[in-house]
């Protein structure tokens, strides 16, 4: 057998070496519309909810300055899947935005090229928690702006309305009552974070108390609801243009001990493709960090080699972490479902990938490239 001298991809997350610290990027969060705690009921936005199943897409990264192509045909195929379904209970019900909507400086003009007109077709509403670009301020913009202003016009509203900055889309603004808030719905708590501007997080100590009053809160209604949590930032990653969040990891671990509570999955963008690992704690549970940051962004992040000084997997925080798949040469879009079973709450989550031709065809051409499942 021919020996390959192809060089092997990492299997674990890495951590990208000589990273400077950008924390002095940090920007003040704009104030809440809504009340702590800061939950949306999913009835409030769409008042017929099956009670015993929940199926919605999930992606991130989805802007782009130069080349909209990939992110038009991302969306194209999901409203392909979203319409074929009909009317049956596999019928994805939302978009939740896992950030990184608006490249490079989440600026209010740029909103209609990268958001209303690209998701113009998609048939049902959109949740989102901001990434570091929704996020950043460009010094040199024409209109000042604070962080996340343009961001809260679109998402964070009292009422639902016109946006001023949409060229007149028909959708209007969603009524998320903070940047970090909770979508309540009949079978899981999806509880979503904001990471800040930095490249690898930052979390104030207001929203770090949020969270495991959150934790806590969402585990009181176990085993009838799921605990969803979403990040921008990815903790875990094999990437050779982020690798992982040091930061991230060590808050969130702290987090969950702190709580005595550890979400089922997590969820995250930042990373221009999709990784999927699985956590083992001490005491056996295992949790899956799912990375799905190819949403339309062009330029695609790859795994890291072994074989690349840059990067090496040795270190503490990645015991008992493994990449169990990953895809990053396509992009793609999650369809998570949420189901009640005689034997608990089941969540399933399909990745699917596009063919790159930059264009949509006729039918669905969206791939299962990966899948998983947990009871909880």
């Amino acid at each position: 057998m021919m020996k390959s001298y192809w060089p092997e991809k990492h299997t674990t997350p890495v951590l990208k070496k000589n990273q400077p610290d950008d924390s002095y990027k940090f920007q003040p969060l704009p104030s809440p519309v809504g009340e702590y705690p800061y939950h949306l009921p999913l009835k409030n936005v769409l008042p017929e909810v099956d009670p015993d199943k929940l199926v919605f897409h999930m992606l991130g990264d989805t802007g782009s300055v130069y080349n909209p192509d990939f992110q038009k045909l991302v969306v194209a195929e999901m409203v392909k899947q979203y319409e074929a379904q009909d009317d049956t209970e596999d019928k994805p019900r939302f978009l939740y935005h896992l950030g990184d909507i608006v490249y490079n400086f989440g600026e209010a003009s740029q909103y209609h090229r990268q958001f209303f007109e690209p998701f113009q077709k998609y048939p049902g509403p959109i949740f989102a928690i901001p990434g570091n670009h929704d996020s950043d301020v460009n010094p040199y913009g024409r209109t000042p702006y604070k962080s996340l202003e343009p961001f809260s016009a679109v998402f964070c509203t009292a009422e639902s309305q016109t946006v001023a900055f949409s060229n007149n889309a028909v959708r209007k603004s969603m009524v998320q009552p903070n940047v970090y808030w909770t979508l309540v719905t009949p079978l899981a708590n999806i509880i979503g974070m904001y990471g800040n501007v930095t490249k690898f997080g930052l979390i104030t100590p207001e929203q770090r108390s949020w969270l495991i009053d959150e934790l806590k809160a969402a585990d009181r209604q176990r085993p009838d609801k799921a605990i969803i949590l979403c990040i921008h930032h990815a903790p875990y990653s094999a990437d050779v243009n982020h690798g992982s969040s040091l930061y991230m990891i060590d808050f969130l671990d702290k987090a969950f001990e702190e709580a005595g509570v550890r979400p089922d999955v997590v969820f995250s963008g930042h990373v221009h493709n999709y990784q999927r690992f699985s956590k083992t704690y001490p005491d056996g549970r295992n949790v899956p960090f799912v990375v799905a940051g190819g949403g339309g962004y062009d330029e695609l992040h790859p795994v890291a080699t072994t074989f690349d000084p840059r990067f090496t997997s040795e270190n503490a925080l990645f015991d008992g972490v493994t990449l169990e798949n990953h895809c990053d040469t396509k992009h793609g879009f999650l369809k998570v479902t949420v189901e009640k079973k005689e034997r608990g709450i089941e969540i399933r989550a399909g990745f699917y990938t596009l063919p790159h031709e930059k264009r949509s065809r006729p039918g669905i051409n969206a791939d299962l490239a990966d899948h998983f499942s947990l009871m909880v």
